[in-house]
């Protein structure tokens, strides 16, 4: 093949400070542990702890935090070539608060991934790589990252790449833009071959309250293929011309942050070892393999506090019986 396995992954990097203070919120916290997170780096971790290869680009500060997110990487072998170090912009900073239930909710002190520009890119390399996942919570915020990112996606359409796109809708940054998001949620959608949303974000883009019909809404503006994350009931797959509910694994969840980019992350591994990955989803058997075991990765994630920490590596998913 003329391009390369590993999976770019474009958007923010971050410090989440986790609040230890389980089931207490962000007002009464009072202790915060330092975890690197980002939905796109997790996407990264969990391709490479698995044992695949990913690249990540994005913009961090060139300050003690984003030396320490850019060590991180460094140390799972992410390539971080493509990561700049901004000297005008701090360090994206997000505060994160856990539920009992394992449901979690955060604040951004947002810094230098909102301006990364087109001129932060190596775009010849980027297009060198056949699988480019688009899963950024914050690049449709505000330009110049906005259309830097979407740009970017047009470019690997028009190159024939594999595009993978997770809107991962954020309330708290939204609030009374919900209608910018879902504009700007559905150019995604309409540009990529394998979509991933919750159900909440399913019919927030689509209007819709039925899981059929929402994702046949989805296929309609372009999406190849959809999943649908439903928690501990598994994932919902659809094709186009299949569709089905993959189960997971039951577990006691003590922390759901990071569950979704690990199933992303766990999917887009396995695609990336296709020789033709767009194929692949037209064979929906196997496509349900693929979210079986992308499945169990992300619930094995629910089982530890923080997001990269949290994923496992392929020999602990083994362990749980899962085979590829």
């Amino acid at each position: 093949m003329s391009t390369n396995s590993a999976v770019v992954c474009i958007g923010e990097l971050l410090i989440d400070f986790f609040c230890t203070d389980v089931d207490i919120d962000l007002v009464e916290g009072q202790n915060f542990e330092r975890q690197a997170g980002g939905a796109p780096a997790n996407v990264c971790a969990a391709i490479v702890k698995l044992g695949g290869s990913a690249l990540f680009s994005g913009k961090v500060g060139n300050d003690p935090f984003g030396h320490f997110l850019k060590k991180t990487l460094d140390a799972l072998n992410i390539d971080t070539s493509m990561l700049v170090l901004d000297d005008e912009h701090p360090t994206t900073l997000a505060f994160v608060s856990l539920k009992a239930s394992g449901e979690r909710d955060f604040v951004f002190n947002r810094g230098a991934d909102a301006f990364l520009t087109e001129n932060d890119l190596n775009k010849e390399k980027i297009m060198n790589h056949h699988i480019i996942h688009f899963g950024s919570a914050t690049a449709l915020l505000t330009n110049p990252f906005q259309s830097t990112y979407l740009k970017l996606m047009h470019i690997a359409k028009e190159q024939g790449k594999f595009i993978s796109f997770d809107p991962n809708f954020r309330s708290d940054l939204w609030k009374g833009r919900e209608d910018s998001f879902i504009y700007l949620a559905k150019k995604g959608v309409a540009l990529a071959d394998f979509v991933k949303v919750s159900d909440d974000e399913l019919k927030i883009i689509t209007g819709l309250n039925d899981l059929e019909e929402g994702i046949k809404a989805l296929h309609k503006m372009g999406a190849k293929a959809v999943a649908v994350t439903l928690g501990k009931k598994g994932t919902f797959i659809s094709n186009g011309q299949n569709f089905e509910t993959v189960p997971s694994i039951e577990v006691e969840a003590i922390d759901s942050t990071g569950a979704g980019d690990a199933f992303v992350g766990a999917t887009l591994y396995q695609l990336a070892k296709e020789t033709e990955p767009k194929r692949i989803l037209e064979d929906f058997e196997h496509l349900k393999q693929i979210i079986y075991f992308s499945n169990k990765v992300g619930a094995m994630v629910c089982t530890k506090i923080g997001a990269i920490s949290a994923i496992p590596n392929i020999e602990e998913v083994l362990l749980e019986g899962i085979t590829n």
